[in-house]
This record gives C-alpha cells, sequence and structure tokens, in this order.
C-alpha cells in the first residue's frame, strides 16, 4: 500500500508539483522581463518626449527670432522712407520767400563752411589730415557728390 501511495505521489503528484513550481518561476521571470521591459520603454518614451519639446521650444525661438527680424526690417524700412521724404521736402518750395530762399542757400553755406573749417584744420597741421580731419573729409564728400550722384539718378 504504502509503495502504491509513493508510485502515486511519485508520479502524477511529483510531476504536478514541478509544473506548478516550474510555471511559478517561468511566470516570475516573465514578469520581471515585463517589468523591466516597461522601463526601459518608459525612458524611451521620456527621452522622445524631451527631443520633442526640444524640438518645439526651437521653432518658438525661431519663430520668435522671425518675428523680430521682420521687425526690424519694417522699421529700418519705415526709418528710410521717412528720410527719403525729408530729403525730398528740403528742396520743395513752400511759397514763402524767406524759407525758399533759406532753403536754397543752408546747402551751399553749411558746404562752404565744411570746407573752410577743413582748410583752416590742415593749414594748421601742415596740410596734413589726421584721423578726424579724414571722418569729416570723407562725410563731406559722401554727402555732397556720392548724395547728388545718387538723388539724380533717382536712389
Amino acid at each position: 500500500m504504502i509503495e502504491s501511495l509513493i508510485a502515486f505521489l511519485g508520479g502524477s503528484v511529483f510531476r504536478m508539483v514541478w509544473g506548478e513550481a516550474s510555471s511559478y518561476f517561468s511566470k516570475s521571470q516573465e514578469h520581471n522581463h515585463e517589468l523591466e521591459r516597461m522601463k526601459i520603454q518608459a525612458d524611451v518614451d521620456s527621452a522622445h518626449h524631451l527631443r520633442g519639446m526640444d524640438m518645439i521650444r526651437l521653432q518658438a525661438e525661431l519663430g520668435v527670432k522671425t518675428i523680430q527680424v521682420q521687425a526690424e526690417s519694417a522699421i529700418a524700412e519705415i526709418e528710410s522712407e521717412a528720410w527719403l521724404s525729408a530729403v525730398k521736402s528740403t528742396t520743395q518750395s513752400v511759397g514763402i520767400f524767406f524759407i525758399d530762399a533759406w532753403n536754397g542757400v543752408i546747402r551751399p553755406l553749411v558746404a562752404t563752411w565744411a570746407i573752410v573749417v577743413i582748410s583752416i584744420d590742415m593749414a594748421n597741421k601742415q596740410w596734413l589730415l589726421d584721423e578726424n580731419g579724414w571722418m569729416l573729409a570723407s562725410a563731406a564728400l559722401g554727402i555732397y557728390l556720392a548724395d547728388r550722384a545718387l538723388f539724380k539718378r533717382g536712389k
């Protein structure tokens, strides 16, 4: 009887216990593997999210830079148009004799004054220009020669 009990327990019960134990260990390993996979996936998703946020931040910064450049360009265009209209308005006659005479005389008067000042400065320095003299001469030549040449061409 004991032998048949041992034979019974040795055959089917042992296989059942062994099957349950190996199933428990297999499921435990699968569970641990699944947890590790979920942690890795969470890390990958987090890195992907950070890259997406960086990309959105960069696009926003570039959009702001684009707006700033457009605003600066618009301001520069407005300033140049205002300067051009101011320069054009200096040559227009207003119908008042004194003001028209003043507008007609002021540019040649300032040009003559600049030439006299530069000449006196050069005469005091043995007809040699220092850095400030060169800057003043260059400005005068630019205003009175280049400006007129461009104005005649409509620029």
